[in-house]
């Protein structure tokens, strides 16, 4: 259950504002032509021991209103098992905005290959298909939406999650804000979690960003993360 935690940072790449560092992504494609990239690291603590991730999120604005996205995860388990995870591709389409419609929409489908190391990550794949929604109103941004993971095999099985943020900026260049998000289980048999976050952003000029979350899990937290942390730097040129 923790990797597909895991693979739940990985879906969540977008602008500054929102998006990163929580679980619920945000529908704002990268800038058309620019580049966003996430140097990151995170981990979940269960009963069982601690697993993360550390790696780069390589975003491109290939076209208006597209983000491509590409994720290089290094991965480690409870016990110690250190290799290359799950490598992602994905793709954000921006159909709907809010000047038009009042609330900013995408989707954003997103493959997950089968892991190169065997040892850590997930050794088939699996392919996610969230809708994620933004509603800016001053200085306050609620964003989220949710979606399923189809992720069926012997041990394995298909599951939904969803969640939504709230954000303000509380003074130049920094945001605050509170997340609940919740996760079908992946595995058969297996417990469905809950999380409340808080998260914080902060702009040290238009090219740096540092960003970071945290906190409990409310369901199963034994099982799937009694705590849950997410840190990264993030360039945008």
């Amino acid at each position: 259950m923790k990797r597909l935690v895991i693979a739940v940072w990985m879906m969540s790449a977008g602008a500054a504002s929102a998006g990163p560092p929580y679980l619920s992504d945000d529908p704002q494609p990268t800038d058309y032509q620019h580049f966003e990239i996430y140097a990151f690291g995170q981990a979940t603590r269960a009963a069982a021991g601690t697993a993360g991730s550390t790696g780069i999120d390589f975003n491109y604005g290939g076209l208006p209103n597209l983000q491509l996205t590409a994720v290089l995860p290094l991965e480690y388990d409870e016990v110690g098992h250190t290799g290359i995870g799950n490598v992602e591709l994905a793709a954000k389409y921006k159909f709907l905005h809010q000047d038009d419609f009042g609330w900013d929409i995408a989707v954003f489908p997103r493959v997950f290959l089968p892991s190169a190391s065997r040892i850590v990550g997930d050794d088939h794949a699996s392919f996610a298909l969230p809708l994620w929604a933004e509603k800016d109103i001053g200085k306050w941004s609620l964003f989220g939406g949710g979606g399923c993971v189809l992720n069926r095999t012997a041990t394995t099985q298909n599951y939904c999650f969803g969640g939504w943020a709230v954000t303000r900026e509380v003074a130049e260049g920094l945001r605050l804000g509170v997340e609940i998000y919740h996760q079908g289980a992946s595995d058969k048999g297996g417990k469905v979690s809950t999380v409340l976050g808080g998260g914080i952003t902060y702009d040290i000029n238009a090219n740096y960003h540092l960003l970071a979350y945290g906190g409990p899990g409310l369901e199963n937290a034994a099982e799937t993360g009694r705590q849950t942390f997410y840190t990264a730097i993030l360039f945008t040129f």
